[in-house]
């Protein structure tokens, strides 16, 4: 196995199990925070019933990239859980909420509000916590001979409150878009009014953290400027979605202005990782040092080569089984 590097192809196993989490889920947490704004109890009814066939399986990809994590990289977890342990805490009991509002909603009379209320608050509970710990990520740890030192709420500052509250206008614009692709006369009209708005809020965020990070991390500040000509073309690709997503909602298309917003997560995404690459546990541990042992990697890698394919063929399946509009008084009981 020398020919192959086991730890890179872990770090490339991890990252794409993340990406597709985050565009997989991104938009049924966004339709969730979404949910008081809709403008009458039929809109709301469309909107889950939007996602309500496919939000378990999108969540495979944060059992799959958590699991893979534990396994291949052993020190991420030994320093992340003791700095996040509220953040994480807080991200799967907002999930654990939005789960329990699916299944009771539906069957419930005098009591919906409440169970909509549970998927809104999950919902902006879950996807805070997600950009608040990407927010940590980027600003590093305190840590001492592999060892997590700081306390814990070091991670909850004003600039990881600022990437938490982005994600979640993100996760919104996801939401929004997703719904313009699957719904249909009042409802898509509210969700073509509302998109330019939850761009121009990403937009600013992205401005507002682009400005801060250096006075937070100056070593990314001095990988983007060392770099420009390779690093730059994430942002740029990342605007130019943007800018394709406003175009694409001003023409009243239905598909593009999702798949545009995918883009934007796809690239900006890149771009954080470039700006990190190698280091895995900021400041300053690679990949490579926060491996586990080669042999633990390979045997985790032969399962996971299996997995990986099923959950992709089953994805794709449920989607295009479940394609097509969701319309006023249809969906999933």
């Amino acid at each position: 196995m020398e020919m192959f590097d086991l730890t890179l192809i872990w770090a490339l196993i991890i990252g794409f199990g993340v990406i597709m989490y985050v565009i997989m889920d991104g938009f049924d947490l966004g339709l969730g925070i979404l949910y008081p704004f809709a403008p009458d109890e039929e809109s709301r009814d469309v909107m889950m019933n939007s996602v309500a066939p496919v939000w378990d399986g999108n969540e495979t990809w944060l059992v799959l990239g958590g699991a893979g994590l534990l396994g291949a990289f052993p020190l991420v977890y030994s320093v992340f859980l003791p700095a996040l342990y509220i953040g994480v805490f807080l991200m799967l009991a907002g999930l654990i909420f939005r789960g329990v509002a699916f299944e009771f909603r539906f069957k419930a009379r005098k009591n919906r509000r409440w169970w909509n209320r549970a998927f809104c608050w999950g919902s902006a509970v879950a996807a805070f916590a997600q950009g608040a710990v990407v927010g940590a990520y980027i600003q590093g740890f305190a840590v001492e001979d592999f060892t997590y030192v700081g306390g814990a709420l070091d991670w909850l500052t004003p600039f990881t409150v600022m990437t938490g509250l982005g994600l979640m206008c993100g996760y919104a614009l996801l939401g929004s878009t997703w719904l313009i692709m699957k719904s249909e006369g009042h409802v898509q009209e509210w969700a073509y009014r509302i998109t330019p708005i939850l761009l121009a809020a990403v937009l600013a965020v992205f401005m507002a953290v682009s400005l801060w990070t250096p006075f937070v991390n100056p070593d990314v500040w001095a990988r983007w400027f060392s770099n420009i000509q390779l690093i730059w073309i994430f942002p740029a690709l990342a605007l130019a979605c943007a800018f394709l997503v406003y175009r694409s909602v001003q023409k009243r298309r239905e598909g593009l202005p999702f798949v545009a917003t995918l883009g934007i997560f796809i690239f900006t995404y890149l771009g954080l990782i470039v700006s990190k690459w190698p280091v895995i546990v900021p400041p300053n541990y690679t990949i490579w040092d926060a491996a586990s042992a080669p042999e633990a990697q390979l045997f985790l890698l032969i399962g996971t080569l299996f997995v990986i394919p099923i959950v992709m063929t089953y994805t794709a399946w449920t989607y295009w089984v479940f394609r097509g509009k969701v319309k006023v008084g249809e969906g999933y009981h």
